[in-house]
């Protein structure tokens, strides 16, 4: 806990610990990304400075449906909604997924891939190939669990209650946030939905000089050597108290959490909301009326969220929207049938993805 003391308050021998305590953890947090710098240099042969935004659509999406309607084949092995013409001649893709096509020339389109099981389970995200450790595990275990310069997550997963505070516990028939063999040091940053949890991240700290007192005399201290001092070190050292303190005081990855300072523009852009119709299925589908809601009241949204991360140099995000099943249409009441399921999910998904794939292409991501 953070405890600050207003200059003109007597300090017991409890609190004057507690200050002293404070001030060797910040020469130690200045220490910790010394090393994370120094070990960040030797992985940065190994990584491209991309980021993977992986979309997971648990349930699954029929490629009938969506990218490979196969509207010439024999009934019951093609689409049952239609297909529409796309930007590439010759190409079509399911009926519900418009503003997608109109982008086809945008995407890569794999109608090979395959996991391999057909059960609601998490793979490829999480399974035999991945050693049963989210792949995003893998990437912080080459790049380290934060960006030296920013104390950003470099692995992320987002589930709906990220952006939603009405959305219930999120459930996936495998556990998302699995590290495998490698430990909890590893484990991915999972963001809530604002309230306490994302203030949590922030310091509300009274109008106070203690900390900029403190920052002064360190620099004061630190001056006395840099007369002896001709290797430079000291200088990267202030940079990296500088560093900590900013991270301290700064909430970087609580601003990247707050969707509101996102331009209103950008904002409707990505706003799914109006897909979002809580009482809708009431005789079809209403055993997941809840995931359906929140799929498509969130997607948009949370693409927008992973955005903000990799911008900040979270390197890899896993998206969870619809919770297990959404895309599950037996149509026997617990689920919806095929037309009415991609109304329900399917239109969300094309409006946001799309969304996300023009927004990238303005911003030269």
């Amino acid at each position: 806990m953070l405890s600050v003391f207003e200059g003109s308050s007597p300090l017991n021998r409890r609190q004057l610990l507690s200050v002293g305590s404070l001030a060797l953890g910040g020469l130690t947090l200045s220490s910790l990304f010394a090393r994370r710098a120094a070990a960040a240099a030797e992985a940065i042969g190994h990584v491209t400075g991309k980021s993977v935004i992986f979309l997971f659509q648990q349930g699954g999406p029929s490629q009938l449906e969506t990218y490979d309607p196969k509207p010439d084949a024999p009934s019951g092995i093609r689409t049952m909604t239609g297909t529409i013409p796309t930007a590439i001649p010759g190409v079509r893709f399911g009926e519900y997924l418009p503003q997608l096509a109109e982008l086809a020339d945008e995407l890569t389109i794999v109608r090979s891939f395959q996991t391999g099981n057909g059960g609601h389970n998490i793979e490829p995200i999480v399974g035999p190939d991945s050693r049963e450790t989210n792949i995003g595990v893998h990437y912080s275990r080459v790049v380290g669990a934060t960006r030296p310069a920013t104390g950003m997550p470099t692995n992320a997963v987002l589930f709906p209650t990220a952006v939603a505070d009405d959305i219930g516990r999120p459930t996936a028939r495998g556990n998302l946030s699995s590290t495998g063999s490698y430990g909890s040091g590893f484990a991915p940053f999972v963001p809530g939905a604002g309230g306490d949890l994302q203030k949590d991240m922030q310091l509300n700290l009274p109008a106070s000089r203690v900390f900029d007192d403190r920052r002064t005399l360190l620099a004061q201290l630190d001056k006395l050597n840099r007369t002896v001092d001709a290797t430079g070190q000291l200088d990267a050292m202030d940079d990296l108290r500088k560093q900590a303190f900013e991270l301290l005081l700064g909430g970087g990855v609580a601003e990247a959490l707050d969707l509101s300072r996102e331009d209103p523009a950008t904002l409707a852009q990505y706003d799914t909301g109006r897909f979002a119709r809580k009482g809708r299925w009431n005789a079809s589908g209403r055993g997941k009326r809840g995931y359906y809601y929140g799929q498509a009241k969130t997607i948009g949204k949370l693409l927008l969220l992973a955005r903000r991360l990799c911008e900040r140099g979270c390197g890899f995000v896993t998206i969870h929207a619809g919770y297990q099943g959404v895309w599950d249409m037996h149509a026997e009441g617990n689920n919806l049938n095929v037309v009415d399921g991609m109304q329900a999910v399917g239109l969300p998904f094309d409006h946001a993805v799309a969304a996300f794939v023009g927004d990238l292409k303005a911003r030269g991501m």
